[in-house]
């Protein structure tokens, strides 16, 4: 079709438009995403702050020996060390892990490998169920019901085939780290058994149907395929475990015997960190051991805090190899 000579029918650019304003509701979900993240680390940075000006006096009066002292002595010397409560937090975190975390990969592969359909959620349920209940049931029940069984049951038969070892010599009682222990446990196994099942279920099912064809059996598929790609929530699950064993308070309170000493076996009665501050905070003695316990609780925080970071440092190079999450 003929054009006037003046007419460009393939213009160079269109016409500009005026860029309109960020939408208010943008601004707002900025802002209070941003003021959420703020206020999360404002927290944090406030309990630092609180927990040290409480220990200020335990940390000027004692300094790094509060972490040599191995004793916490009211009367008559007011000496306040934290390697009991510290020895009893590690050793009954330590071997509450060393139970849980083969039962807990055992259920959680029986119930993503080997479980009937129909069996998986109902079980599962149950299992997650058991992280709901608080831990002062825990308490109750390890008093009334697994106590007497250590004492009578458990504890003299490991004293008599194992007792040479040192690890279960002394008076068996059922008051005992070894009893704290078993009842963290307890508590963790739902925690990492959760996780450990949903990393394991996210795993592809033609990353397994692979390994089957080549004729690897149920056990290569769940050791070469399944475990590899899942090992990072796997890990995620016992970190959370771990957190969880090493705050528990209630339920080791009742069991654990409390007594302020470093425990010598697992039948040895003894402190964890979370029941020393919970035993002693409401009676203590001076204002230097209200102050050392709550140097003991920022010992905690420290502890928590540092596990968690390391933690994120090991998924971080998990997540490079094989993994759930992998980029």
């Amino acid at each position: 079709m003929p054009m006037g000579s003046g007419a460009n029918p393939f213009p160079s650019s269109s016409p500009s438009r005026p860029r309109r304003p960020a939408r208010w509701g943008n601004r707002i979900f900025a802002f209070l995403t941003g003021a959420g993240a703020v206020i999360l680390v404002g927290i944090v940075l406030a309990l630092f702050v609180f927990l040290y000006l409480g220990a200020k006096q335990s940390i000027d009066t004692f300094g790094f020996r509060f972490f040599t002292i191995s004793i916490w002595n009211p009367f008559p010397y007011n000496v306040y060390g934290i390697v009991p409560f510290l020895a009893g937090t590690l050793i009954t975190s330590s071997v509450a892990l060393f139970v849980a975390v083969p039962l807990s990969l055992g259920a959680a592969i029986f119930l993503t490998q080997q479980a009937p359909r129909w069996m998986r959620g109902p079980v599962a349920q149950l299992i997650e169920l058991l992280a709901a209940i608080p831990s002062i049931i825990y308490g109750f029940w390890a008093l009334i019901v697994l106590v007497p069984i250590m004492r009578y049951d458990i504890e003299p038969k490991l004293y008599t085939y194992l007792g040479w070892t040192g690890l279960f010599s002394g008076t068996p009682i059922g008051l005992d780290v070894l009893t704290a222990s078993l009842v963290l446990a307890v508590m963790v196994i739902p925690t990492i058994t959760a996780i450990s099942r949903d990393a394991m279920a996210a795993v592809p099912i033609s990353q397994k149907e692979a390994a089957l064809s080549l004729g690897a059996t149920n056990w290569e598929v769940t050791r070469r395929s399944v475990i590899p790609y899942a090992r990072t929530g796997i890990f995620a699950g016992i970190v959370l475990g771990l957190g969880r064993a090493l705050g528990e308070t209630m339920a080791v309170t009742l069991v654990i015997g409390n007594s302020n000493h470093v425990p010598k076996s697992l039948f040895s009665q003894g402190q964890t960190i979370a029941s020393g501050i919970a035993n002693q905070f409401l009676e203590a003695s001076s204002p230097l051991e209200l102050s050392a316990l709550i140097e003991a609780g920022l010992v905690l925080l420290v502890i928590a805090l540092a596990i968690n970071v390391g933690a994120r440092v090991i998924l971080g190079r998990l997540q490079t190899g094989r993994g759930v999450g992998q980029e």
